[in-house]
């Protein structure tokens, strides 16, 4: 197909660096070209806050959502799971409804991207193609291969960031070029730059009807989503997480119903062990982009400027945002990010290699009921409280086992619905006490952090069945009940469950001694995620939640800092350390150093 003079001088040209096109004359002569489109859906996979379909909209005659199923391309970056693949398809099956009922459809095609556009363009006479900005290296690389094949082609190529609050490249232009290592100087950052742009505006049946999608005769079965038996996988639990925008929202709306939960929440507060989540559970929807980040950014905004008195960041929601995006900025500019090896920012350790300890840890075999139980919720339900993935991550790591946290990161990044690639890995460096975090010496005790908030062992009931008629005193520690308490609960430890795996005081010592020398050897690392003046870790403390039995306390506020009243409305930040959403629970020593 040949194509004329204007739109080969198009070719590969990004607006809007912040999401926004600028008021450049290249774009308000694109914005009167009259298009033929391929919108490319890759995360995203909403119509709500969408700056891309909205300029493919108005710059084209005739839109064509796509979606490639590149199954090669999603399994090489990352780990997928049968519970991550089943909330895909649910959240593109409702994305093809948003699109049908306003007069427009999703086309799902499956292949490589760069094959499956190239047939597509030249079927449609295709004149641009229009996608999100992604930060991922592989995404980054996919993004290269399309801008190559559109210049090849002749297409017209727009992009907008959509899936973080602010173009990461303008935040570390906006540091010199290097992207701020820690919280504290990421607020200062963003306080420069002002807030981030607002949502896009709403997408409605009258923008299909002056941009129509052309429907092909006879494509209704050609173009559908496959199922996840036609991708041959196999899932036989029950769906507690629909994927989609529309489940996504819902979500979004009951959370926000209640304002005086959303002013007061704080993170560290909520409960590991609940049966339910305590949290928002929205961090999947997030991931895959059915709901934007921006959106719920201005909707607490809304709700805060209401409020005399709210949580500040990083404990509150706003500021478990903040946290995301400070992980996407590092990861960004960071080589190796998801690795120990070549990573800057990095310690390098000298972790175990034990294949059979790594896999009591993944099946829930390592004899601790607390730390099984979380990892059996994992595999079933694909999603777990952010206090547990503590637990579980310092049990893998510094704490007891000390195997690599690239080990655990890989399982999580298979089994998480809420996956991803730069809070995932930033998270294990974090609780590895690999970087970001540095009181290494608070390790979490796999038997009295869960015990502490749910004394009756009602969690471990539920995915530990085997243990459900343990008397609570001893279903924590059942390697300690007699042996006809055992008998009479109808599991003998050591035949029917297995005993601990390893002796938790004498390892988390060993371990302990390992991360001191660690930490002495390489302080130039270490401090580089580190602020070295005023640290708030170490002052401010203030105690609470005393463990009745153990004198184990949990420490949830800091010295607060001085930051842009932006990110803080009464102009302080406490700097506090982050979770797996972004902030942190931490325990201060007992018997000296470890708890």
């Amino acid at each position: 197909m040949r194509l004329s003079p204007p739109y080969r001088q198009a070719v590969g040209r990004e607006t809007g660096g912040r999401g926004r096109p600028k008021p450049r004359e290249s774009d308000r002569d694109a914005s009167a070209m009259t298009h033929r489109t391929i919108h490319l859906f890759r995360k995203g996979l909403r119509l709500h806050d969408n700056p891309t379909l909205v300029a493919a909209l108005e710059s084209s005659e005739a839109l064509y959502p796509v979606y490639v199923l590149d199954r090669a391309f999603l399994e090489g970056a990352m780990r997928t799971g049968a519970l991550r693949w089943r909330f895909l398809l649910q959240s593109l099956r409702d994305l093809q409804r948003g699109l049908a009922a306003l007069g427009s459809r999703l086309y799902v095609l499956r292949g490589r991207h760069e094959a499956v556009l190239r047939q597509l363009v030249r079927r449609w006479g295709v004149t641009q193609l229009t996608f999100d900005a992604e930060v991922e290296p592989f995404h980054a690389q996919l993004e290269g291969s399309l801008r190559t094949l559109a210049q090849e082609l002749g297409l017209s190529v727009q992009s907008r960031v959509a899936h973080t609050l602010y173009d990461v490249k303008r935040i570390i232009k906006a540091n010199g070029g290097k992207p701020p290592l820690t919280y504290k100087k990421f607020l200062h950052v963003l306080s420069v730059l002002g807030e981030p742009d607002k949502p896009a505006r709403e997408i409605t049946h009258e923008d299909f009807e002056k941009c129509k999608t052309p429907i092909e005769e006879g494509s209704e079965d050609e173009y559908q989503v496959p199922t996840l038996e036609d991708l041959g996988i196999e899932v036989d639990v029950e769906v507690l997480w629909p994927g989609g925008e529309t489940q996504g929202l819902k979500r979004l709306e009951k959370h926000l119903e209640s304002q005086g939960w959303v002013v007061n929440f704080s993170k560290p507060r909520t409960i590991p062990n609940s049966l339910l989540p305590s949290t928002t559970g929205l961090s999947p929807y997030f991931s895959l982009g059915c709901l934007s980040v921006r959106s719920f950014y201005y909707r607490l905004s809304n709700i805060y400027a209401q409020s005399k008195n709210h949580s500040l960041p990083p404990v509150s929601l706003q500021g478990q945002v903040l946290w995301r995006e400070f992980f996407y900025t590092v990861a960004s500019a960071t080589p190796n990010f998801t690795k120990m090896a070549g990573n800057p920012i990095c310690l390098q350790i000298n972790w175990y290699e034990n294949q059979e300890a790594l896999d009591k840890w993944r099946t829930a075999q390592t004899g601790f009921p607390w730390i099984d139980a979380i990892m059996t919720q994992l595999r079933q339900e694909g999603w777990i409280h952010h206090l547990a993935r503590h637990a579980v991550a310092c049990f893998l790591t510094r704490g007891d086992l000390w195997i690599s946290w690239e080990e655990g990161m890989k399982v999580f990044e298979e089994h998480l619905l809420d996956a991803d690639y730069s809070v995932n890995a930033g998270n294990w460096m974090w609780l590895s006490a690999s970087a970001f975090f540095h009181q290494y010496t608070r390790i979490f005790c796999p038997v009295r952090f869960g015990r502490r908030t749910d004394p009756d062992g009602q969690y471990l009931r539920k995915y530990l069945p085997v243990l459900r008629n343990f008397p609570s005193k001893y279903i924590y520690e059942p390697w300690t009940a007699p042996l006809e308490v055992q008998e009479e609960a109808g599991c003998i430890i050591g035949k029917d469950y297995p005993l601990p795996m390893v002796d938790h005081s004498e390892v988390s010592q060993r371990n302990l001694a390992l991360m001191r020398q660690v930490r002495s050897e390489q302080e130039n690392t270490a401090q580089l995620t580190r602020d070295l003046a005023d640290d708030p870790m170490e002052v401010g403390v203030k105690r609470e939640h005393q463990d009745e039995q153990g004198g184990v306390t949990e420490d949830h506020s800091e010295k607060p800092e001085r930051a842009s009243k932006r990110f803080s409305p009464d102009g302080d930040c406490k700097a506090l350390s982050c979770s797996w959403a972004s902030d942190s629970i931490r325990v201060p020593e007992l018997s000296g150093e470890v708890m």
